[in-house]
């Protein structure tokens, strides 16, 4: 099996100044973080690609755009199907005193969850107050599948791979806590940040040499790397498509290192007005997404 190759190394999806229409490019400045640009009103500059992100024949044109408003680099359609692994960094591990998994610990999530680089992160009534439920941030660096994995071997793994990118994966303690499965309390709607743009399998053609950090309000609170991580990019390929079809589009959230807020003495939770950057390195960049608390009563 040949790796998949693309026409570009980084992709955006973004509403252009000149036509008011989405469209995806590669950014002009091979060095620009996307992410960061686009919060400080940076102009960025894109050659527009005709085609699909997720069709690696997809051309880059000479044609460039100047981006108006950065999207999520996929759309909810185009992800399809979210899956998740929990416990998956050792230091994460030891900070909550749980040992490392025998094998990977997987939730899923639907794609409701998802929003982008800049959307607002809304806390539920349903997860309210939220002293009492306890929402958390998580870095994660993402997998994005790019044709039909199936019984996959470790060793063919990241020929599947069409890019990474990065993602936050907001969680709400309590819920996740009182049961042993997590999709309810890690899927509410508009929780879960993904971008800011794709970086092709190619330019990172060591995925476990990937840097990572997150801020809460200006302060580091996580900074890990996922050579870290207790299952590595390969074998979460290979035990996720056992007798399981890892559709095109599909994502794969890997985990977050240590330093999340439940963990924290004492611990730190997400509330109205607080401000999450989320980093991913290899040339993926920042999410910079806002908390908002959803107004009305409590149903949960």
């Amino acid at each position: 099996m040949a790796p998949i190759r693309t026409q570009w190394t980084r992709l955006i999806r973004f509403v252009a100044a000149e036509t008011s229409r989405v469209h995806i490019g590669e950014p002009v400045d091979p060095n620009i973080d996307v992410g960061v640009a686009a919060h400080q009103g940076t102009p960025i500059k894109a050659y527009e690609i005709i085609g699909s992100a997720l069709d690696p024949a997809a051309q880059v044109s000479q044609k460039i755009l100047t981006v108006k408003y950065l999207l999520s680099p996929l759309t909810r359609n185009e992800v399809g199907f979210v899956r998740c692994l929990g416990l998956n960094y050792h230091d994460h591990a030891e900070e909550i005193k749980m040992a490392a998994p025998p094998f990977p610990v997987l939730f899923v999530k639907p794609t409701s969850t998802l929003i982008g680089p800049e959307g607002t992160v809304i806390i539920p009534a349903a997860a309210q107050p939220v002293k009492d439920h306890l929402p958390d941030y998580e870095v994660e660096f993402t997998i994005v599948i790019g044709k039909a994995a199936t019984n996959v071997k470790e060793e063919d793994a990241l020929d599947y791979i069409l890019a990474y990118t990065g993602a936050n994966d907001v969680s709400f303690r309590t819920h996740q806590m009182a049961v042993s499965q997590w999709c309810f309390s890690k899927g509410f709607d508009n929780t879960n940040p993904l971008g800011p743009c794709l970086v092709s399998a190619s330019a990172i053609p060591d995925p476990q040499k990937v840097s990572l950090k997150c801020k809460l309000n200006g302060e580091t609170v996580q900074n890990g790397t996922t050579a870290d991580q207790i299952f590595q990019v390969r074998r979460t390929i290979a035990h996720l498509s056992q007798g399981t079809t890892l559709e095109p589009g599909s994502i794969i959230l890997t985990g977050t290192p240590k330093g999340v807020g439940s963990a924290r003495k004492p611990p730190i939770y997400l509330q109205h007005g607080d401000r999450i950057e989320t980093w991913v390195g290899g040339g993926i960049g920042t999410l910079f997404n806002d908390v908002k608390e959803e107004r009305g009563p409590a149903k949960l």
